[in-house]
């Protein structure tokens, strides 16, 4: 999912897709021939930073470069492939540089970094350090893998696997097969493009750094490609991040199949529990587990439409509801989407699920959803058909009843048979003496503790386990406690102590003096959107938030915040434009630290893809958007 241009004001989120089925046929390629060493590299100049010219206009405190590396680096004089980079320099004496990746795999570490990398330097205290995002070799600008069109990927990544009308047969066999595309296009280089290469990549860039060593801060999927660097560069290892942590290598046939899975159940329950307890939840019901089940099989029978002609079918309810899962502040927005679905709107749901696949209003793709099948593949990392699919299915049963409703002993095969690539992992052992801290959320959905256990233990005597006891996946940027012990170990080094916890901030409470705040002329009163609030980054354990639409233009609104707020007491502190049709005033509340932010976006910036085309979210798009929120002081 591409994130949005104000995320950085906020939080920032993990990706994770999921796995694409796969067919019969192979053409077998092994890593052990394919992904050597290489161990007469060409010298790597330095990078040529420059000015971002990318579509996704970062701003002017980012730079960017081209790198080029071996396809193949068993044949490092033949075939290349140029990565994207972007940074955002170090603003004191430099240090060194910590490199970035958001997970997937597939996740764009490009877009993660112009979103985040701000709101990381200024959080994290790490002005000193180059912050450094790279696009992995088939993602996005980096080679990004397409072997399906956009029109392809459209027609098949809702596709209704259990037919029960002409139609939905008819688009079912059509569907095109991405394994036979992806054979078709790329062949046997489809090996190359693994995680162990993609560590390769990652100390190219170090070199071209002109670094001994590197930092590295990782989510997800993102956290096992750090450790596969460690694994095979320990000497080269500064200080490791690694955030919600993913370590499948070691799992047996019935873990493959079901961690994950009881993951998302038991985010889900809690989900239901929060719905049928607050009256924040839109999906109002008695029993909102068996609501959700009936809304489930009513878009079975009759897809919801959309705004866009497309209709939200159970394929859809199922991506939106994981999508939800990934955050605690999406808990509203999946409800809202619910409750819309159940009523016949299925815009809301389609929205959630969009997002999750990589997928834009205007119909286009990143690469994630075909760059995630075969970087898996080609990293030893896909499922093969177990040894006794009926204990699979039970145990699902058992752990996962509503996430794998349906699946029985022939829903499995090999995983990676179709794209002809048989790869081993390596095994992660890091032998380096270089910090590494390792975070496991006892409630994340994506990537359960177990993982962040088994990864701790791979990862040496200077490894330190810290569990985040909250709801959620990636937590860095989520939880004060975890960012400050993070920022530790990239700036100085120092890990918490063995069997250090945290715990989710607190939701800010409206503040006293809220209600001494006059409404300026020209302002509409505020309306209840979460899902807006969620596309902006902006989640209540920031800040207290309140939203209003306006007919005045951004500066007119900010001359009428700034005007009201002053005869009020309140001190402006900064006025300024963010980047094109996003502006923002902060002020001081009388008499005290708290600061008061208003953001006024233009119905053109609302409308645009840096912005994820949030105007379809206001209740009337040709008006201003302002976001007016309170932060401690």
């Amino acid at each position: 999912m591409r994130a949005n241009r104000i995320a950085s004001l906020a939080c920032l989120a993990a990706l994770a897709v999921g796995a694409s089925s796969c067919v019969d046929q192979s053409v077998t390629a092994t890593s052990s021939s394919k992904q050597s060493a290489g161990a007469d590299l060409p010298a790597v100049e330095p990078l040529d930073w420059g000015t971002c010219t990318d579509e996704f206009d970062p701003g002017p405190d980012f730079e960017c470069a081209t790198l080029t590396v071996p396809l193949d680096y068993g044949d490092a004089d033949g075939a290349t492939l140029d990565l994207a980079l972007i940074r955002l320099p170090a603003s004191k004496q430099r240090t060194g540089a910590v490199l970035l990746n958001p997970g997937g795999p597939g996740g764009s570490g490009w877009d993660f970094t112009a979103s985040a990398a701000t709101a990381l330097r200024d959080e994290m205290g790490l002005e000193a350090f180059d912050l450094v995002g790279f696009d992995p070799r088939g993602v996005d600008r980096s080679g990004g893998i397409r072997c399906l069109t956009d029109q392809q990927v459209d027609a098949t990544v809702y596709l209704d696997s259990t037919p029960d009308t002409p139609a939905e047969q008819e688009a079912y066999d059509a569907a095109p097969y991405l394994e036979d595309a992806c054979r078709d296009a790329y062949g046997d280089d489809l090996a190359f493009y693994s995680t162990e290469n993609a560590a390769r990549d990652m100390d190219v860039i170090r070199r071209a750094l002109g670094d001994d060593t590197i930092s590295y801060l990782g989510v997800s999927y993102g956290t096992y490609l750090g450790a596969v660097y460690a694994t095979l560069f320990p000497d080269r290892v500064r200080a490791l991040v690694l955030d919600a942590a993913f370590e499948p290598s070691g799992d047996d046939d019935v873990e493959q199949y079901t961690t994950q899975a009881g993951g998302f159940e038991g985010a889900f329950n809690d989900w239901v529990t929060w719905c049928q307890t607050t009256p924040e939840c839109a999906f109002t019901s008695a029993d909102v587990a068996s609501a959700w089940e009936e809304l489930s099989s009513q878009l079975d029978d009759a897809p919801a439409p959309g705004d866009d002609g497309r209709l939200a079918n159970e394929q859809v309810f199922s991506t939106a509801t994981s999508a939800a899962l990934y955050s605690r502040d999406a808990w509203p927005v999946l409800a809202k989407a619910l409750a819309d679905a159940r009523s016949g709107d299925g815009a809301g749901l389609l929205r959630l699920a969009d997002g999750y696949v990589g997928r834009s209003p205007d119909g286009t793709y990143d690469t994630q959803e075909q760059s995630f099948a075969v970087i898996t593949c080609a990293s030893g990392l896909g499922s093969p058909a177990p040894a006794d699919p009926q204990a699979v299915v039970d145990e699902l049963g058992r752990v996962a009843p509503r996430f794998s409703e349906g699946v029985t002993v022939d829903d499995f095969g090999d995983e990676c048979e179709g794209f002809g690539i048989s790869a081993t992992p390596p095994m992660l052992s890091y032998t380096g003496d270089a910090p590494v801290l390792v975070i496991g959320g006892l409630k994340d959905p994506a990537t359960p503790i177990r993982w962040a256990e088994e990864m701790t233990a791979a990862m040496g005597a200077n490894a330190r386990l810290l569990t985040y006891t909250g709801e959620g996946h990636g937590f860095v940027l989520t939880a004060t406690c975890v960012t400050q012990l993070a920022a530790a170990v990239l700036v100085d080094g120092t890990l918490p102590d063995e069997g250090e916890t945290c715990d989710p901030d607190p939701e800010i409470e409206r503040p006293s003096w809220w209600d001494r705040l006059v409404l300026p002329p020209g302002i509409d009163p505020t309306f209840d959107a979460p899902e807006v609030l969620v596309a902006l980054g902006i989640g209540p354990t920031q800040g207290y938030s309140e939203l209003h639409l306006s007919s005045l233009d951004n500066d007119g609104v900010i001359a009428a915040y700034t005007k009201a707020l002053e005869r009020a007491g309140f001190e402006l502190a900064d006025d300024r434009e963010l980047f094109d049709g996003v502006a923002q005033a902060g002020f001081f509340a009388p008499n005290s630290d708290d600061f008061l932010s208003v953001i006024v976006v233009s119905p053109e910036a609302a409308a645009s893809p840096d912005m994820g085309d949030i105007s379809p979210l206001l209740s009337d798009p040709t008006k201003t958007l302002v976001v007016v929120s309170y932060f401690p002081g």
